[in-house]
């Protein structure tokens, strides 16, 4: 009698690999350490880019030092460059209120613009992605030297927009060499180039719903009003997202100062933002521990007022889901 044997499988069970054999704990460590592989390009530039640089400038802020000498011949100051920066130099107010002034200006008048705009743009219309282009395209070169010198040259005496006066018989002035429009023209430059915050707040509209606007308008509701209760509170989380990244854009400015002015701040001093002045006092005059200082008296600033925004916006701010944060 002949006997029946099974057939044996012809595959064969692949061995366990070193962390299949730790168990759990083996395959855990072995993908954070794949993780941190390909974390290491990012960590290696945040640790030798952004975080060593940082530390050293806290350091030097503390220090006498002047670029070209050896960093351990730096001589420690103590607390004497913050000293002198609120007591001891008055270009550093000046260009504390330079700044201010042209943040607390150019930022609602730019988000005041890049909503109107979106608000005009937000129609299912033929062509309206071309229109959406062409008011993003300043955007597109940001604050290049290039779009810098052109406004520049639009707005000194013989330029483009003061030739635009001449064709109604007005007499255009020097308004990049004017201390009193000097400012003025570097505002303008920033409002013009809203395209950033149009494209969010045209998003944001998108996310409204339709039937809150239909529900206003059976209630009697006009453009006006819809705007004011239905647009700006659905829309106000945008509006607050724009609101941060535009105040810390617009007290971080430098590029356009810088190239209006030939790096001087002129005329003067008319353009002396808080960046340009600490370009000047570490890579001008070459004081590095002063202008390490101000780096960081700027770093705490800008850090309060964000702080501020957030703090404050929990009264205004409304989402979708009925909570304020």
């Amino acid at each position: 009698m002949t006997t029946v044997r099974p057939a044996q499988s012809r595959l064969r069970a692949v061995p366990p690999g070193p962390a299949d054999r730790q168990g759990p704990h083996g395959r855990r460590h072995s993908e954070n350490l794949s993780g941190y592989a390909f974390l290491s390009p990012w960590l290696l530039g945040l640790f030798a880019i952004t975080a060593i640089p940082m530390l050293l400038s806290l350091y030097l802020s503390f220090t006498d030092y002047d670029v070209l000498t050896p960093l351990s011949e730096a001589s420690w100051v103590g607390w004497a460059n913050y000293e002198r920066m609120f007591t001891g130099d008055p270009s550093y107010w000046h260009a504390v209120r330079v700044t201010l002034t042209f943040a607390l200006v150019a930022v609602p008048l730019k988000l005041a613009a890049a909503l109107g705009v979106a608000l005009l743009l937000n129609r299912a219309i033929r062509g309206i992605g071309l229109f959406r282009g062409l008011f993003y395209l300043p955007s597109l070169l940001g604050g290049s030297v290039a779009l810098a010198i052109v406004w520049v040259n639009m707005f000194n005496r013989d330029g483009a927009f003061n030739s635009f006066l001449g064709l109604f018989g007005v007499e255009g002035a020097p308004w990049v060499n004017d201390p009193d429009w000097a400012l003025q023209t570097l505002i303008l430059l920033a409002v013009w180039q809203f395209g950033a915050p149009m494209v969010i707040f045209l998003a944001g509209l998108k996310q409204v719903p339709v039937e809150l606007y239909e529900a206003a308008s059976v209630d009697g509701a006009g453009a006006w009003r819809q705007f004011r209760n239905v647009t700006l509170p659905m829309l106000s989380p945008v509006i607050f997202f724009n609101l941060v990244l535009e105040t810390i854009n617009g007290f971080q400015g430098f590029t356009s100062a810088f190239v209006l002015s030939n790096g001087t701040g002129g005329p003067v001093d008319s353009t002396l933002m808080y960046t340009l002045d600490l370009y000047i006092k570490g890579f001008v005059e070459l004081d590095m521990g002063y202008a390490s200082a101000m780096a960081w008296v700027f770093l705490l600033a800008i850090g309060l007022i964000t702080v501020v925004l957030f703090r404050t916006g929990r009264f205004w701010v409304h989402y979708s889901d009925g909570e304020d944060r």
